[in-house]
């Protein structure tokens, strides 16, 4: 049987990624919707099996000067109280911290590049482990509190809440595992005033993507692929 997947984009270069064809295995059928474009209802989120609510470069209290940050967190609430499956990368995790009560702040800082995380307890256990030790693509300055009733996961020194879990339903994650490491040129190009702002070498992002990109799609993918055949749909 053919289920649904919606992922909410917020720059074009920032979607599925390997994500895509793990989802098509599964025999998926996938759409996006471009926040600022197409409109974020509720109807819309509620009605798709799965949603994938991806990356961006605006921060979710930034309501004013992005109007559709409304609607989206709106929508992401309800869905979350109909307990539906819900995967959140970087803003998307930060947008479902904040639907479920948590605070997201701007830290001042960023990190960017790749790292290894540090696993929690919990997290060692979690569908999290393939990661252990493997250098994962970071690229954020907001920070998310772990929502309450959530199981935080993983941490770096420099942001400690990078990942939590609400029940077999709901993953929050603050890297990009999804991000293809074979297709990070748009990315450089994308964020290049980022970039420069941060004193970060585009050349060095290319050269670690080349050095640990194998390793961590592989683990990367062990850790999509279990969260999604652990996926509860009786919900």
């Amino acid at each position: 049987m053919t289920s649904t997947a919606l992922a909410i984009r917020h720059v074009r270069f920032e979607d599925l990624g390997i994500l895509a064809p793990l989802l098509a295995q599964r025999s998926y059928r996938m759409s996006y919707l471009d926040a600022g474009i197409d409109p974020l209802t509720d109807d819309a989120l509620l009605e798709s099996d799965l949603v994938v609510v991806l990356g961006g470069p605006v921060g979710v209290y930034q309501t004013a000067a992005y109007p559709f940050l409304e609607a989206e967190k709106r929508a992401i609430a309800r869905r979350l109280e109909a307990g539906s499956p819900t995967l959140g990368i970087c803003l998307g995790a930060q947008l479902i911290a904040d639907a479920l009560g948590a605070e997201v702040a701007a830290t001042g800082r960023t990190e960017i590049g790749y790292a290894p995380l540090t696993l929690t307890p919990q997290g060692q256990e979690s569908v999290l482990a393939p990661v252990d030790g493997v250098p994962v693509l970071h690229w954020h300055g907001d920070q998310f509190a772990i929502p309450e009733g959530a199981v935080g996961l993983a941490g770096t020194p420099g942001f400690p809440h990078q990942a939590f879990a609400s029940g077999a339903n709901v993953l929050g994650l603050q890297f990009h595992l999804e991000a293809d490491h074979t297709h990070l040129e748009p990315w450089l190009i994308g964020h290049a005033h980022e970039l420069a702002s941060a004193g970060i070498d585009p050349r060095t992002l290319r050269a670690d993507a080349a050095s640990h990109g194998p390793a961590l799609r592989h683990a990367a993918t062990a850790v999509f692929a279990t969260w999604l055949d652990g996926l509860d749909r009786q919900q």
